[in-house]
């Protein structure tokens, strides 16, 4: 395979040749924990992930389908993207609090045949139109759909694994389907590739090394949670998958795996600043987090816990474009713009604006494939997005004369 000279190698940045080097150099190193206490070493991981594949090949899966998984964070969402991505197919996550009409949208967007399910969703597909689905798999119990093929549990482990990938994986293309959050209408079917989410992980976040073990207690439908794991799969690091947050249970889970990155969004940060303070504050493995937003509470826990905190700016669509440096001195920024990625602030005309004027935040990459391309289905919105040359995040900014950055709103409250 041929690449341009700008894209790392495959085994740096697509899922099955990432666990094919790390089985072969670090075969007996800890790759994944989860809650509940089953751990798996990279050769285990990399043995899992092929019967696994060879269960979804038994089910029809090839390279290019889409396949939904409607699942928590469990040892069985992650075999069904690492199954899913070693054959070269698509994980479409679903998020588990859909229902209804929320729940149907993202079923018939997605023209997926098969789905992924834990048993305890199954009941709420009785209420949809079930689009193109013709099969099953249900995890962690039983259940059935009239007109839909049920298969157990057991059919992401397979008696034999695949002996090598079926199919050349290449970095652009498609690994996962993301559906945003639907805050401006009906949710988009995000289109990521390989190159997408290396350069949203690992290149954006470098500090993070194959010598971390991360907690991830984001949900695997979400670019939060897959982030870490990308990072993990890049590096060679591990990863502890939590089912939850839970403020109560965080510092205990951080010292009992050792634990030494993580990032803290949102209301995490303030409740774990609301825990009595303890001679043990510092007593715990944990080095570094991405606090976001930033403010004086990001700023408080790193002081407090000895934490090396940062920032930054992401979502679902692009590959964390701004990025600051530990502790930034200026409330509210979201640092500035990362080397590989060109980043402008501009009005309704996208002509650019000056220093502290709040106008739409649009950016590109020197690079192809580094951002999504495109919206599943919905060439509307993705000409929208991507007109002349740049994508449109949406989201009001402004930024200062030292080139900091900073998050106002969506952009139709903000203009």
């Amino acid at each position: 395979m041929v690449f341009d000279s700008r894209f790392p190698e495959v085994e740096q940045c697509v899922l099955g040749y990432q666990l094919q080097r790390w089985a072969r150099e670090r075969p007996n190193q800890t790759a994944i924990l989860f809650h509940g206490g089953e751990t798996w070493s990279w050769n285990q991981t990399f043995e899992m992930t092929r019967r696994a594949a060879a269960g979804l090949r038994k089910l029809g899966v090839c390279k290019g389908d889409h396949v939904l998984s409607w699942q928590p964070n469990n040892r069985e969402a992650l075999l069904t993207w690492f199954g899913l991505n070693y054959l070269g197919a698509v994980y479409v996550p679903i998020n588990v609090a859909y229902k209804g009409q929320l729940l149907q949208h993202v079923v018939e967007l997605s023209n997926a045949r098969l789905l992924i399910c834990h048993a305890d969703l199954v009941s709420r597909l009785s209420d949809i139109d079930l689009g193109t689905l013709e099969d099953m798999v249900v995890t962690h119990g039983a259940g059935s759909i009239d007109g839909i093929r049920c298969h157990g549990a057991d059919a992401l482990v397979a008696d034999e694994p695949l002996s090598d990938m079926p199919e050349v994986v290449a970095p652009w293309d498609t690994q996962y389907i993301i559906f945003t959050s639907g805050t401006t209408g009906p949710s988009k079917a995000v289109l990521s590739s390989y190159m997408q989410g290396y350069a949203m992980g690992p290149e954006a976040h470098p500090y993070v090394t194959g010598e971390d073990r991360c907690l991830v207690n984001m949900p695997l439908f979400h670019a939060g949670g897959t982030i870490y794991v990308i990072m993990t799969l890049a590096r060679g690091g591990a990863c502890y998958i939590d089912s939850h947050f839970k403020t109560e249970d965080f510092w205990p889970t951080v010292r009992l795996n050792g634990i030494t990155s993580t990032c803290l969004v949102a209301a995490m940060i303030p409740f774990l600043l609301k825990l009595p303070a303890s001679d043990d504050d510092r007593n715990h493995p944990l080095k570094k987090a991405l606090c976001v937003p930033w403010n004086e509470d990001g700023r408080a826990i790193g002081k407090r816990h000895g934490i090396e905190v940062r920032t930054c700016f992401n979502m679902t669509e692009i590959s964390g474009p701004l990025v600051s440096e530990p502790f930034p001195g200026k409330s509210g920024t979201c640092g500035r713009a990362r080397p590989g990625v060109e980043v402008r602030v501009v009005d309704e005309n996208d002509c650019e604006v000056g220093p502290g004027v709040t106008g739409e935040l649009i950016l590109r990459t020197d690079r192809p494939w580094s951002l999504n391309h495109g919206y599943y289905r919905n060439p509307e919105a993705t000409a929208v997005a991507w007109r002349n040359g740049w994508f449109h995040t949406g989201d009001g900014f402004r930024y200062d004369s030292d080139g900091n950055f900073y998050f106002v709103d969506r952009i139709k409250d903000s203009i």
